[in-house]
């Protein structure tokens, strides 16, 4: 029987290696998934590279996990948030490594790599530091430049609903980098505010199959009233 629902933290976080790449979900707080990043704290794994929409509010989540000295890079588009303090004492002391990449690349990026494309040309950032590096090529006139896909080791992912398959769907802003970085990774684990039963999902609300995800467990919390 199939059932990838986990009955703790610790098992969730099992196995994360060293040197990991971790996408974790999440625009801001919205979709964020805050329990897993604890977990994760909690886990012990270190020199990661962590991908994900900014670097981190305050000195919890992520910012924790950087200033616990765990994370070696962090790849994303908005470093600077409403109180970046962590991420930029690190970097400006030289003790993270950077890569900013514009937001709808970076989803492109690992949306590329859960489809099993190594590589694609966008226009977006041709001409600016963006491009520097990377192979330029002219298509029908205009100037691209060559980006890779970006694959994870580990996704964290943020859901509404899951079931024992692991099908998940997405409350509304809370999908936003959820789906692809649970197709683009080795070992997908899902924080689900809610467990359904086989059949409760209607299957025009599943985003992500059960295909993409190996590990589920129940983070109650928020709107219990569903769609």
């Amino acid at each position: 029987m199939i059932n990838k629902i986990v009955q703790s933290m610790a098992e969730a976080m099992a196995g994360i290696k060293d040197g990991s790449t971790v996408l974790i979900g999440g625009f801001g707080a919205v979709g964020q998934p805050n329990a897993l990043i604890d977990g994760l704290i909690e886990q012990g794994a270190k020199d990661l590279t962590i991908a994900c929409n900014n670097a981190g509010v305050g000195r919890v989540g992520l910012a924790r996990l950087m200033d616990l000295g765990r994370v070696r890079k962090i790849i994303c588009s908005f470093p600077r948030s409403s109180d970046p303090v962590v991420f930029e004492t690190l970097y400006r002391a030289g003790k993270i490594e950077l890569e900013i990449v514009p937001q709808g690349t970076l989803a492109e990026r690992m949306r590329a790599a859960g489809a099993g494309v190594p590589l694609f040309f966008t226009a977006t950032g041709v001409g600016t530091k963006m491009a520097v590096g990377k192979e330029h090529r002219e298509i029908d006139g205009r100037t691209y430049i060559a980006e890779r896909s970006l694959p994870g080791d580990v996704a964290l992912v943020e859901a509404w609903e899951a079931d024992r398959w692991g099908n998940l769907t997405y409350k509304q802003a809370g999908r936003n980098f959820n789906p692809v970085m649970a197709m683009a990774s080795k070992l997908t684990i899902v924080q689900s505010q809610h467990i359904r039963e086989l059949g409760e999902l209607n299957p025009d609300h599943v985003v992500t199959p059960g295909i993409f995800v190996d590990r589920v467990v129940h983070v109650p919390y928020g709107d219990p009233s569903g769609f």
